[in-house]
């Protein structure tokens, strides 16, 4: 297998591959001494060949690889057994075999429940009256013997099915699982079109929030896809990740695990100002930052005020920023602010390095590493 490094220049012979698709600009950082990804983990295939650009962890370029996965699925919640990983061969499949199956297995479950459908306002020209008589094209209507009609009609051609079409479509360029066929095949009635992720406005409701589980999958998968443009005919692409939002998720998941009033994310407006820590406890507000830093020197004035204006206004004066330990350790306490106003901030640092003990044992050693931070 072939081993990159986040933060690490990339081999000459794949260069030319990054300067031919600008979709991963963003995802590199290009210099006069190379190119090198900008905490950017993930997979890439090129021409038949795998190349994982993994984060620096281990010493070891399986402990590093096995590691990125597991915060992986703990990031984005998926579920997955010890068996199921130990049966997944590196050397035959692409990573992103991962998700798309987990994907299909979902999704696939819950079309043998039923299918979504809704309904759908349609107008045509039909021989017997249908729903309400569109009287003005009626005038207009050249089919004598026809009558013009609007109807509504329960269907399987709506917003969310056109979505799972798409998405399956595009998934099968890089995998043959069956479930991902048999999926598309309950879709034959649903028009495909091509589908602006960035456009979505899918609503759930107690109808269809069974599938909002594969949707999530799926769009993740799509956002983090980038095909690559090559001479071959092979399928080349790009299937990245931001390590900053993949270390927030899977610390604050596991959080989630350790205190059940956490919460990731919380939003609260005062006037103006909008305030989103990461991740807030019963007694604590954390903010992960993946980022190099050596003690409170390097803390930046932003962070400080960050912390010090979140404390305030939630009401917790408790909080820390937390890095990832294979990077540097860090083990500071600040305080900012005086008397009533005063806000506790620590840094500290989470050790995510251990020996290759399975996924499910791995993450209930980082929970108990996470206990153990005071």
């Amino acid at each position: 297998m072939n081993y990159l490094y986040e933060n690490q220049n990339i081999p000459e012979n794949l260069e030319i591959h990054i300067k031919d698709n600008k979709s991963l600009y963003p995802y590199f950082e290009m210099n006069f001494d190379g190119i090198k990804p900008k905490n950017r983990c993930g997979f890439l295939s090129i021409e038949n060949k795998n190349y994982f650009i993994i984060p620096k962890i281990s010493n070891e370029n399986e402990d590093n690889l096995n590691i990125f996965i597991y915060m992986i699925l703990k990031a984005y919640d998926i579920k997955i057994s010890n068996k199921d990983l130990a049966n997944f061969d590196q050397t035959k499949f692409k990573y992103m075999e991962f998700f798309i199956r987990y994907f299909s297995d979902i999704l696939f479950n819950e079309l043998k429940r039923g299918i979504h459908k809704t309904y759908i306002t349609k107008q045509e020209n039909l021989k017997v009256l249908k729903g309400k008589y569109l009287l003005e094209k009626n005038f207009q209507n050249f089919y004598h013997m026809n009558i013009y009609c609007e109807f509504d009609e329960f269907s399987i051609d709506n917003e969310l099915n056109r979505f799972f079409l798409y998405a399956i479509k595009i998934f099968k360029r890089y995998s043959t699982y069956s479930n991902l066929h048999k999926c598309e095949a309950v879709f034959d009635e649903v028009e495909y079109s091509h589908i602006d992720i960035n456009r979505l406005r899918i609503k759930f409701d107690r109808l269809n929030h069974r599938f909002e589980k594969p949707f999530e999958i799926a769009l993740k998968i799509l956002k983090k896809l980038s095909p690559l443009v090559n001479n071959s005919d092979t399928k080349s692409f790009a299937f990245l990740f931001d390590m900053s939002e993949v270390f927030e998720k899977f610390i604050g998941n596991i959080y989630k695990e350790i205190d059940s009033n956490t919460s990731l994310q919380c939003e609260k407006n005062y006037g103006n100002l909008k305030l989103k820590p990461d991740i807030k406890t019963s007694n604590q507000i954390i903010d992960t930052k993946y980022k190099l830093v050596k003690n409170k020197k390097d803390l930046k004035t932003h962070d400080k005020y960050q912390m010090f204006t979140y404390g305030i206004n939630f009401g917790i004066r408790n909080t820390m920023l937390l890095y990832p330990k294979h990077l540097l350790y860090v083990n500071e306490d600040l305080k900012l602010g005086i008397d009533e106003n005063l806000v506790r901030l620590k840094m500290k640092s989470i050790d995510l390095k251990c020996d290759d003990i399975g996924y499910e044992n791995y993450i209930k050693e980082v929970n108990t590493r996470i206990r153990e931070i005071k």
